[in-house]
């Protein structure tokens, strides 16, 4: 039977594994409370009523130097985002003649900063591929994306001439014609309105104003980019949690 003096070492012990654990969840390693999180997410392009995505990641630079909390701005590296020539077929009758579309593209180096929008270009063009699938195509609508998230304006010729009219990023609502597209910003359920932390989400959008010399529906396309980022723990974040536990449960069991 353990005396008083040991049943106080046996909790002294115990209740340092508990602290631990706590303040790994609490406040968190050295690395989580800089001003980086790494993300993981998309970047799609959506043409009408299609659309096609590209995953990616990459380590997002948060409020300058300010560390994590509620985000104020957000810098992420080009190339976290990159396809070449990724096709989705497109099959349903009441698409014809787009029979798929053809992104390839990448995202450059950028800033997104509350209120104001952010600029986050990109480099590439997305392709309407008409009247037969993507890689036999009699004709292509090709849309450059230059200006997609930076604003400004570009042309493309060719069997189809088009012209693109691009705005900066956003966290809010944008209108193209009679579409509508939303982003969002939200933290943690117990942290709403702490996005830069582990598990906050950032949509932003951008409307993309497309015009051409076709007739009827194709005169002028409603499109958007959006861009979507989720915050993930950091692996020594995990692997500090992890000791922990482990820490809790050897004294535990002695």
């Amino acid at each position: 039977m353990r005396s008083r003096a040991g049943r106080n070492r046996w909790w002294n012990r115990r209740w340092v594994g508990v602290v631990l654990v706590v303040a790994v969840l609490v406040v968190g390693p050295p690395a989580a409370r800089a001003a980086t999180l790494p993300f993981t997410g998309s970047l799609s392009i959506l043409l009408g009523d299609f659309g096609v995505g590209i995953p990616g990641s990459g380590i997002a630079t948060l409020n300058g130097s300010g560390g994590l909390g509620h985000l104020d701005s957000i810098a992420i590296p080009a190339g976290a985002f990159s396809a070449e020539r990724l096709v989705v077929p497109i099959t349903t009758s009441v698409a014809f003649p787009v029979a798929g579309i053809q992104l390839t593209a990448s995202n450059a180096a950028g800033t997104f900063a509350k209120p104001d929008p952010g600029s986050i270009g990109l480099f590439g063009v997305a392709k309407v591929c008409l009247f037969g699938p993507c890689s036999g195509a009699t004709a292509n609508l090709v849309v450059p994306l230059a200006v997609v998230g930076v604003g400004g304006t570009t042309y493309a010729t060719g069997a189809v001439n088009v012209t693109v009219v691009g705005a900066p990023w956003t966290s809010g609502t944008v209108t193209v014609g009679a579409s509508t597209a939303h982003g969002f910003s939200h933290g943690p359920a117990s942290q709403t309105s702490s996005t830069a932390h582990a598990s906050g989400a950032l949509q932003l959008v951008t409307p993309i104003f497309i015009s051409t010399n076709l007739p009827g529906d194709f005169a002028a396309i409603s499109a958007f980019g959006l861009l979507n980022l989720h915050f993930v723990p950091e692996p020594t974040s995990l692997a500090l949690l992890g000791a922990g536990l482990l820490i809790t449960a050897a004294l535990g069991s002695r």
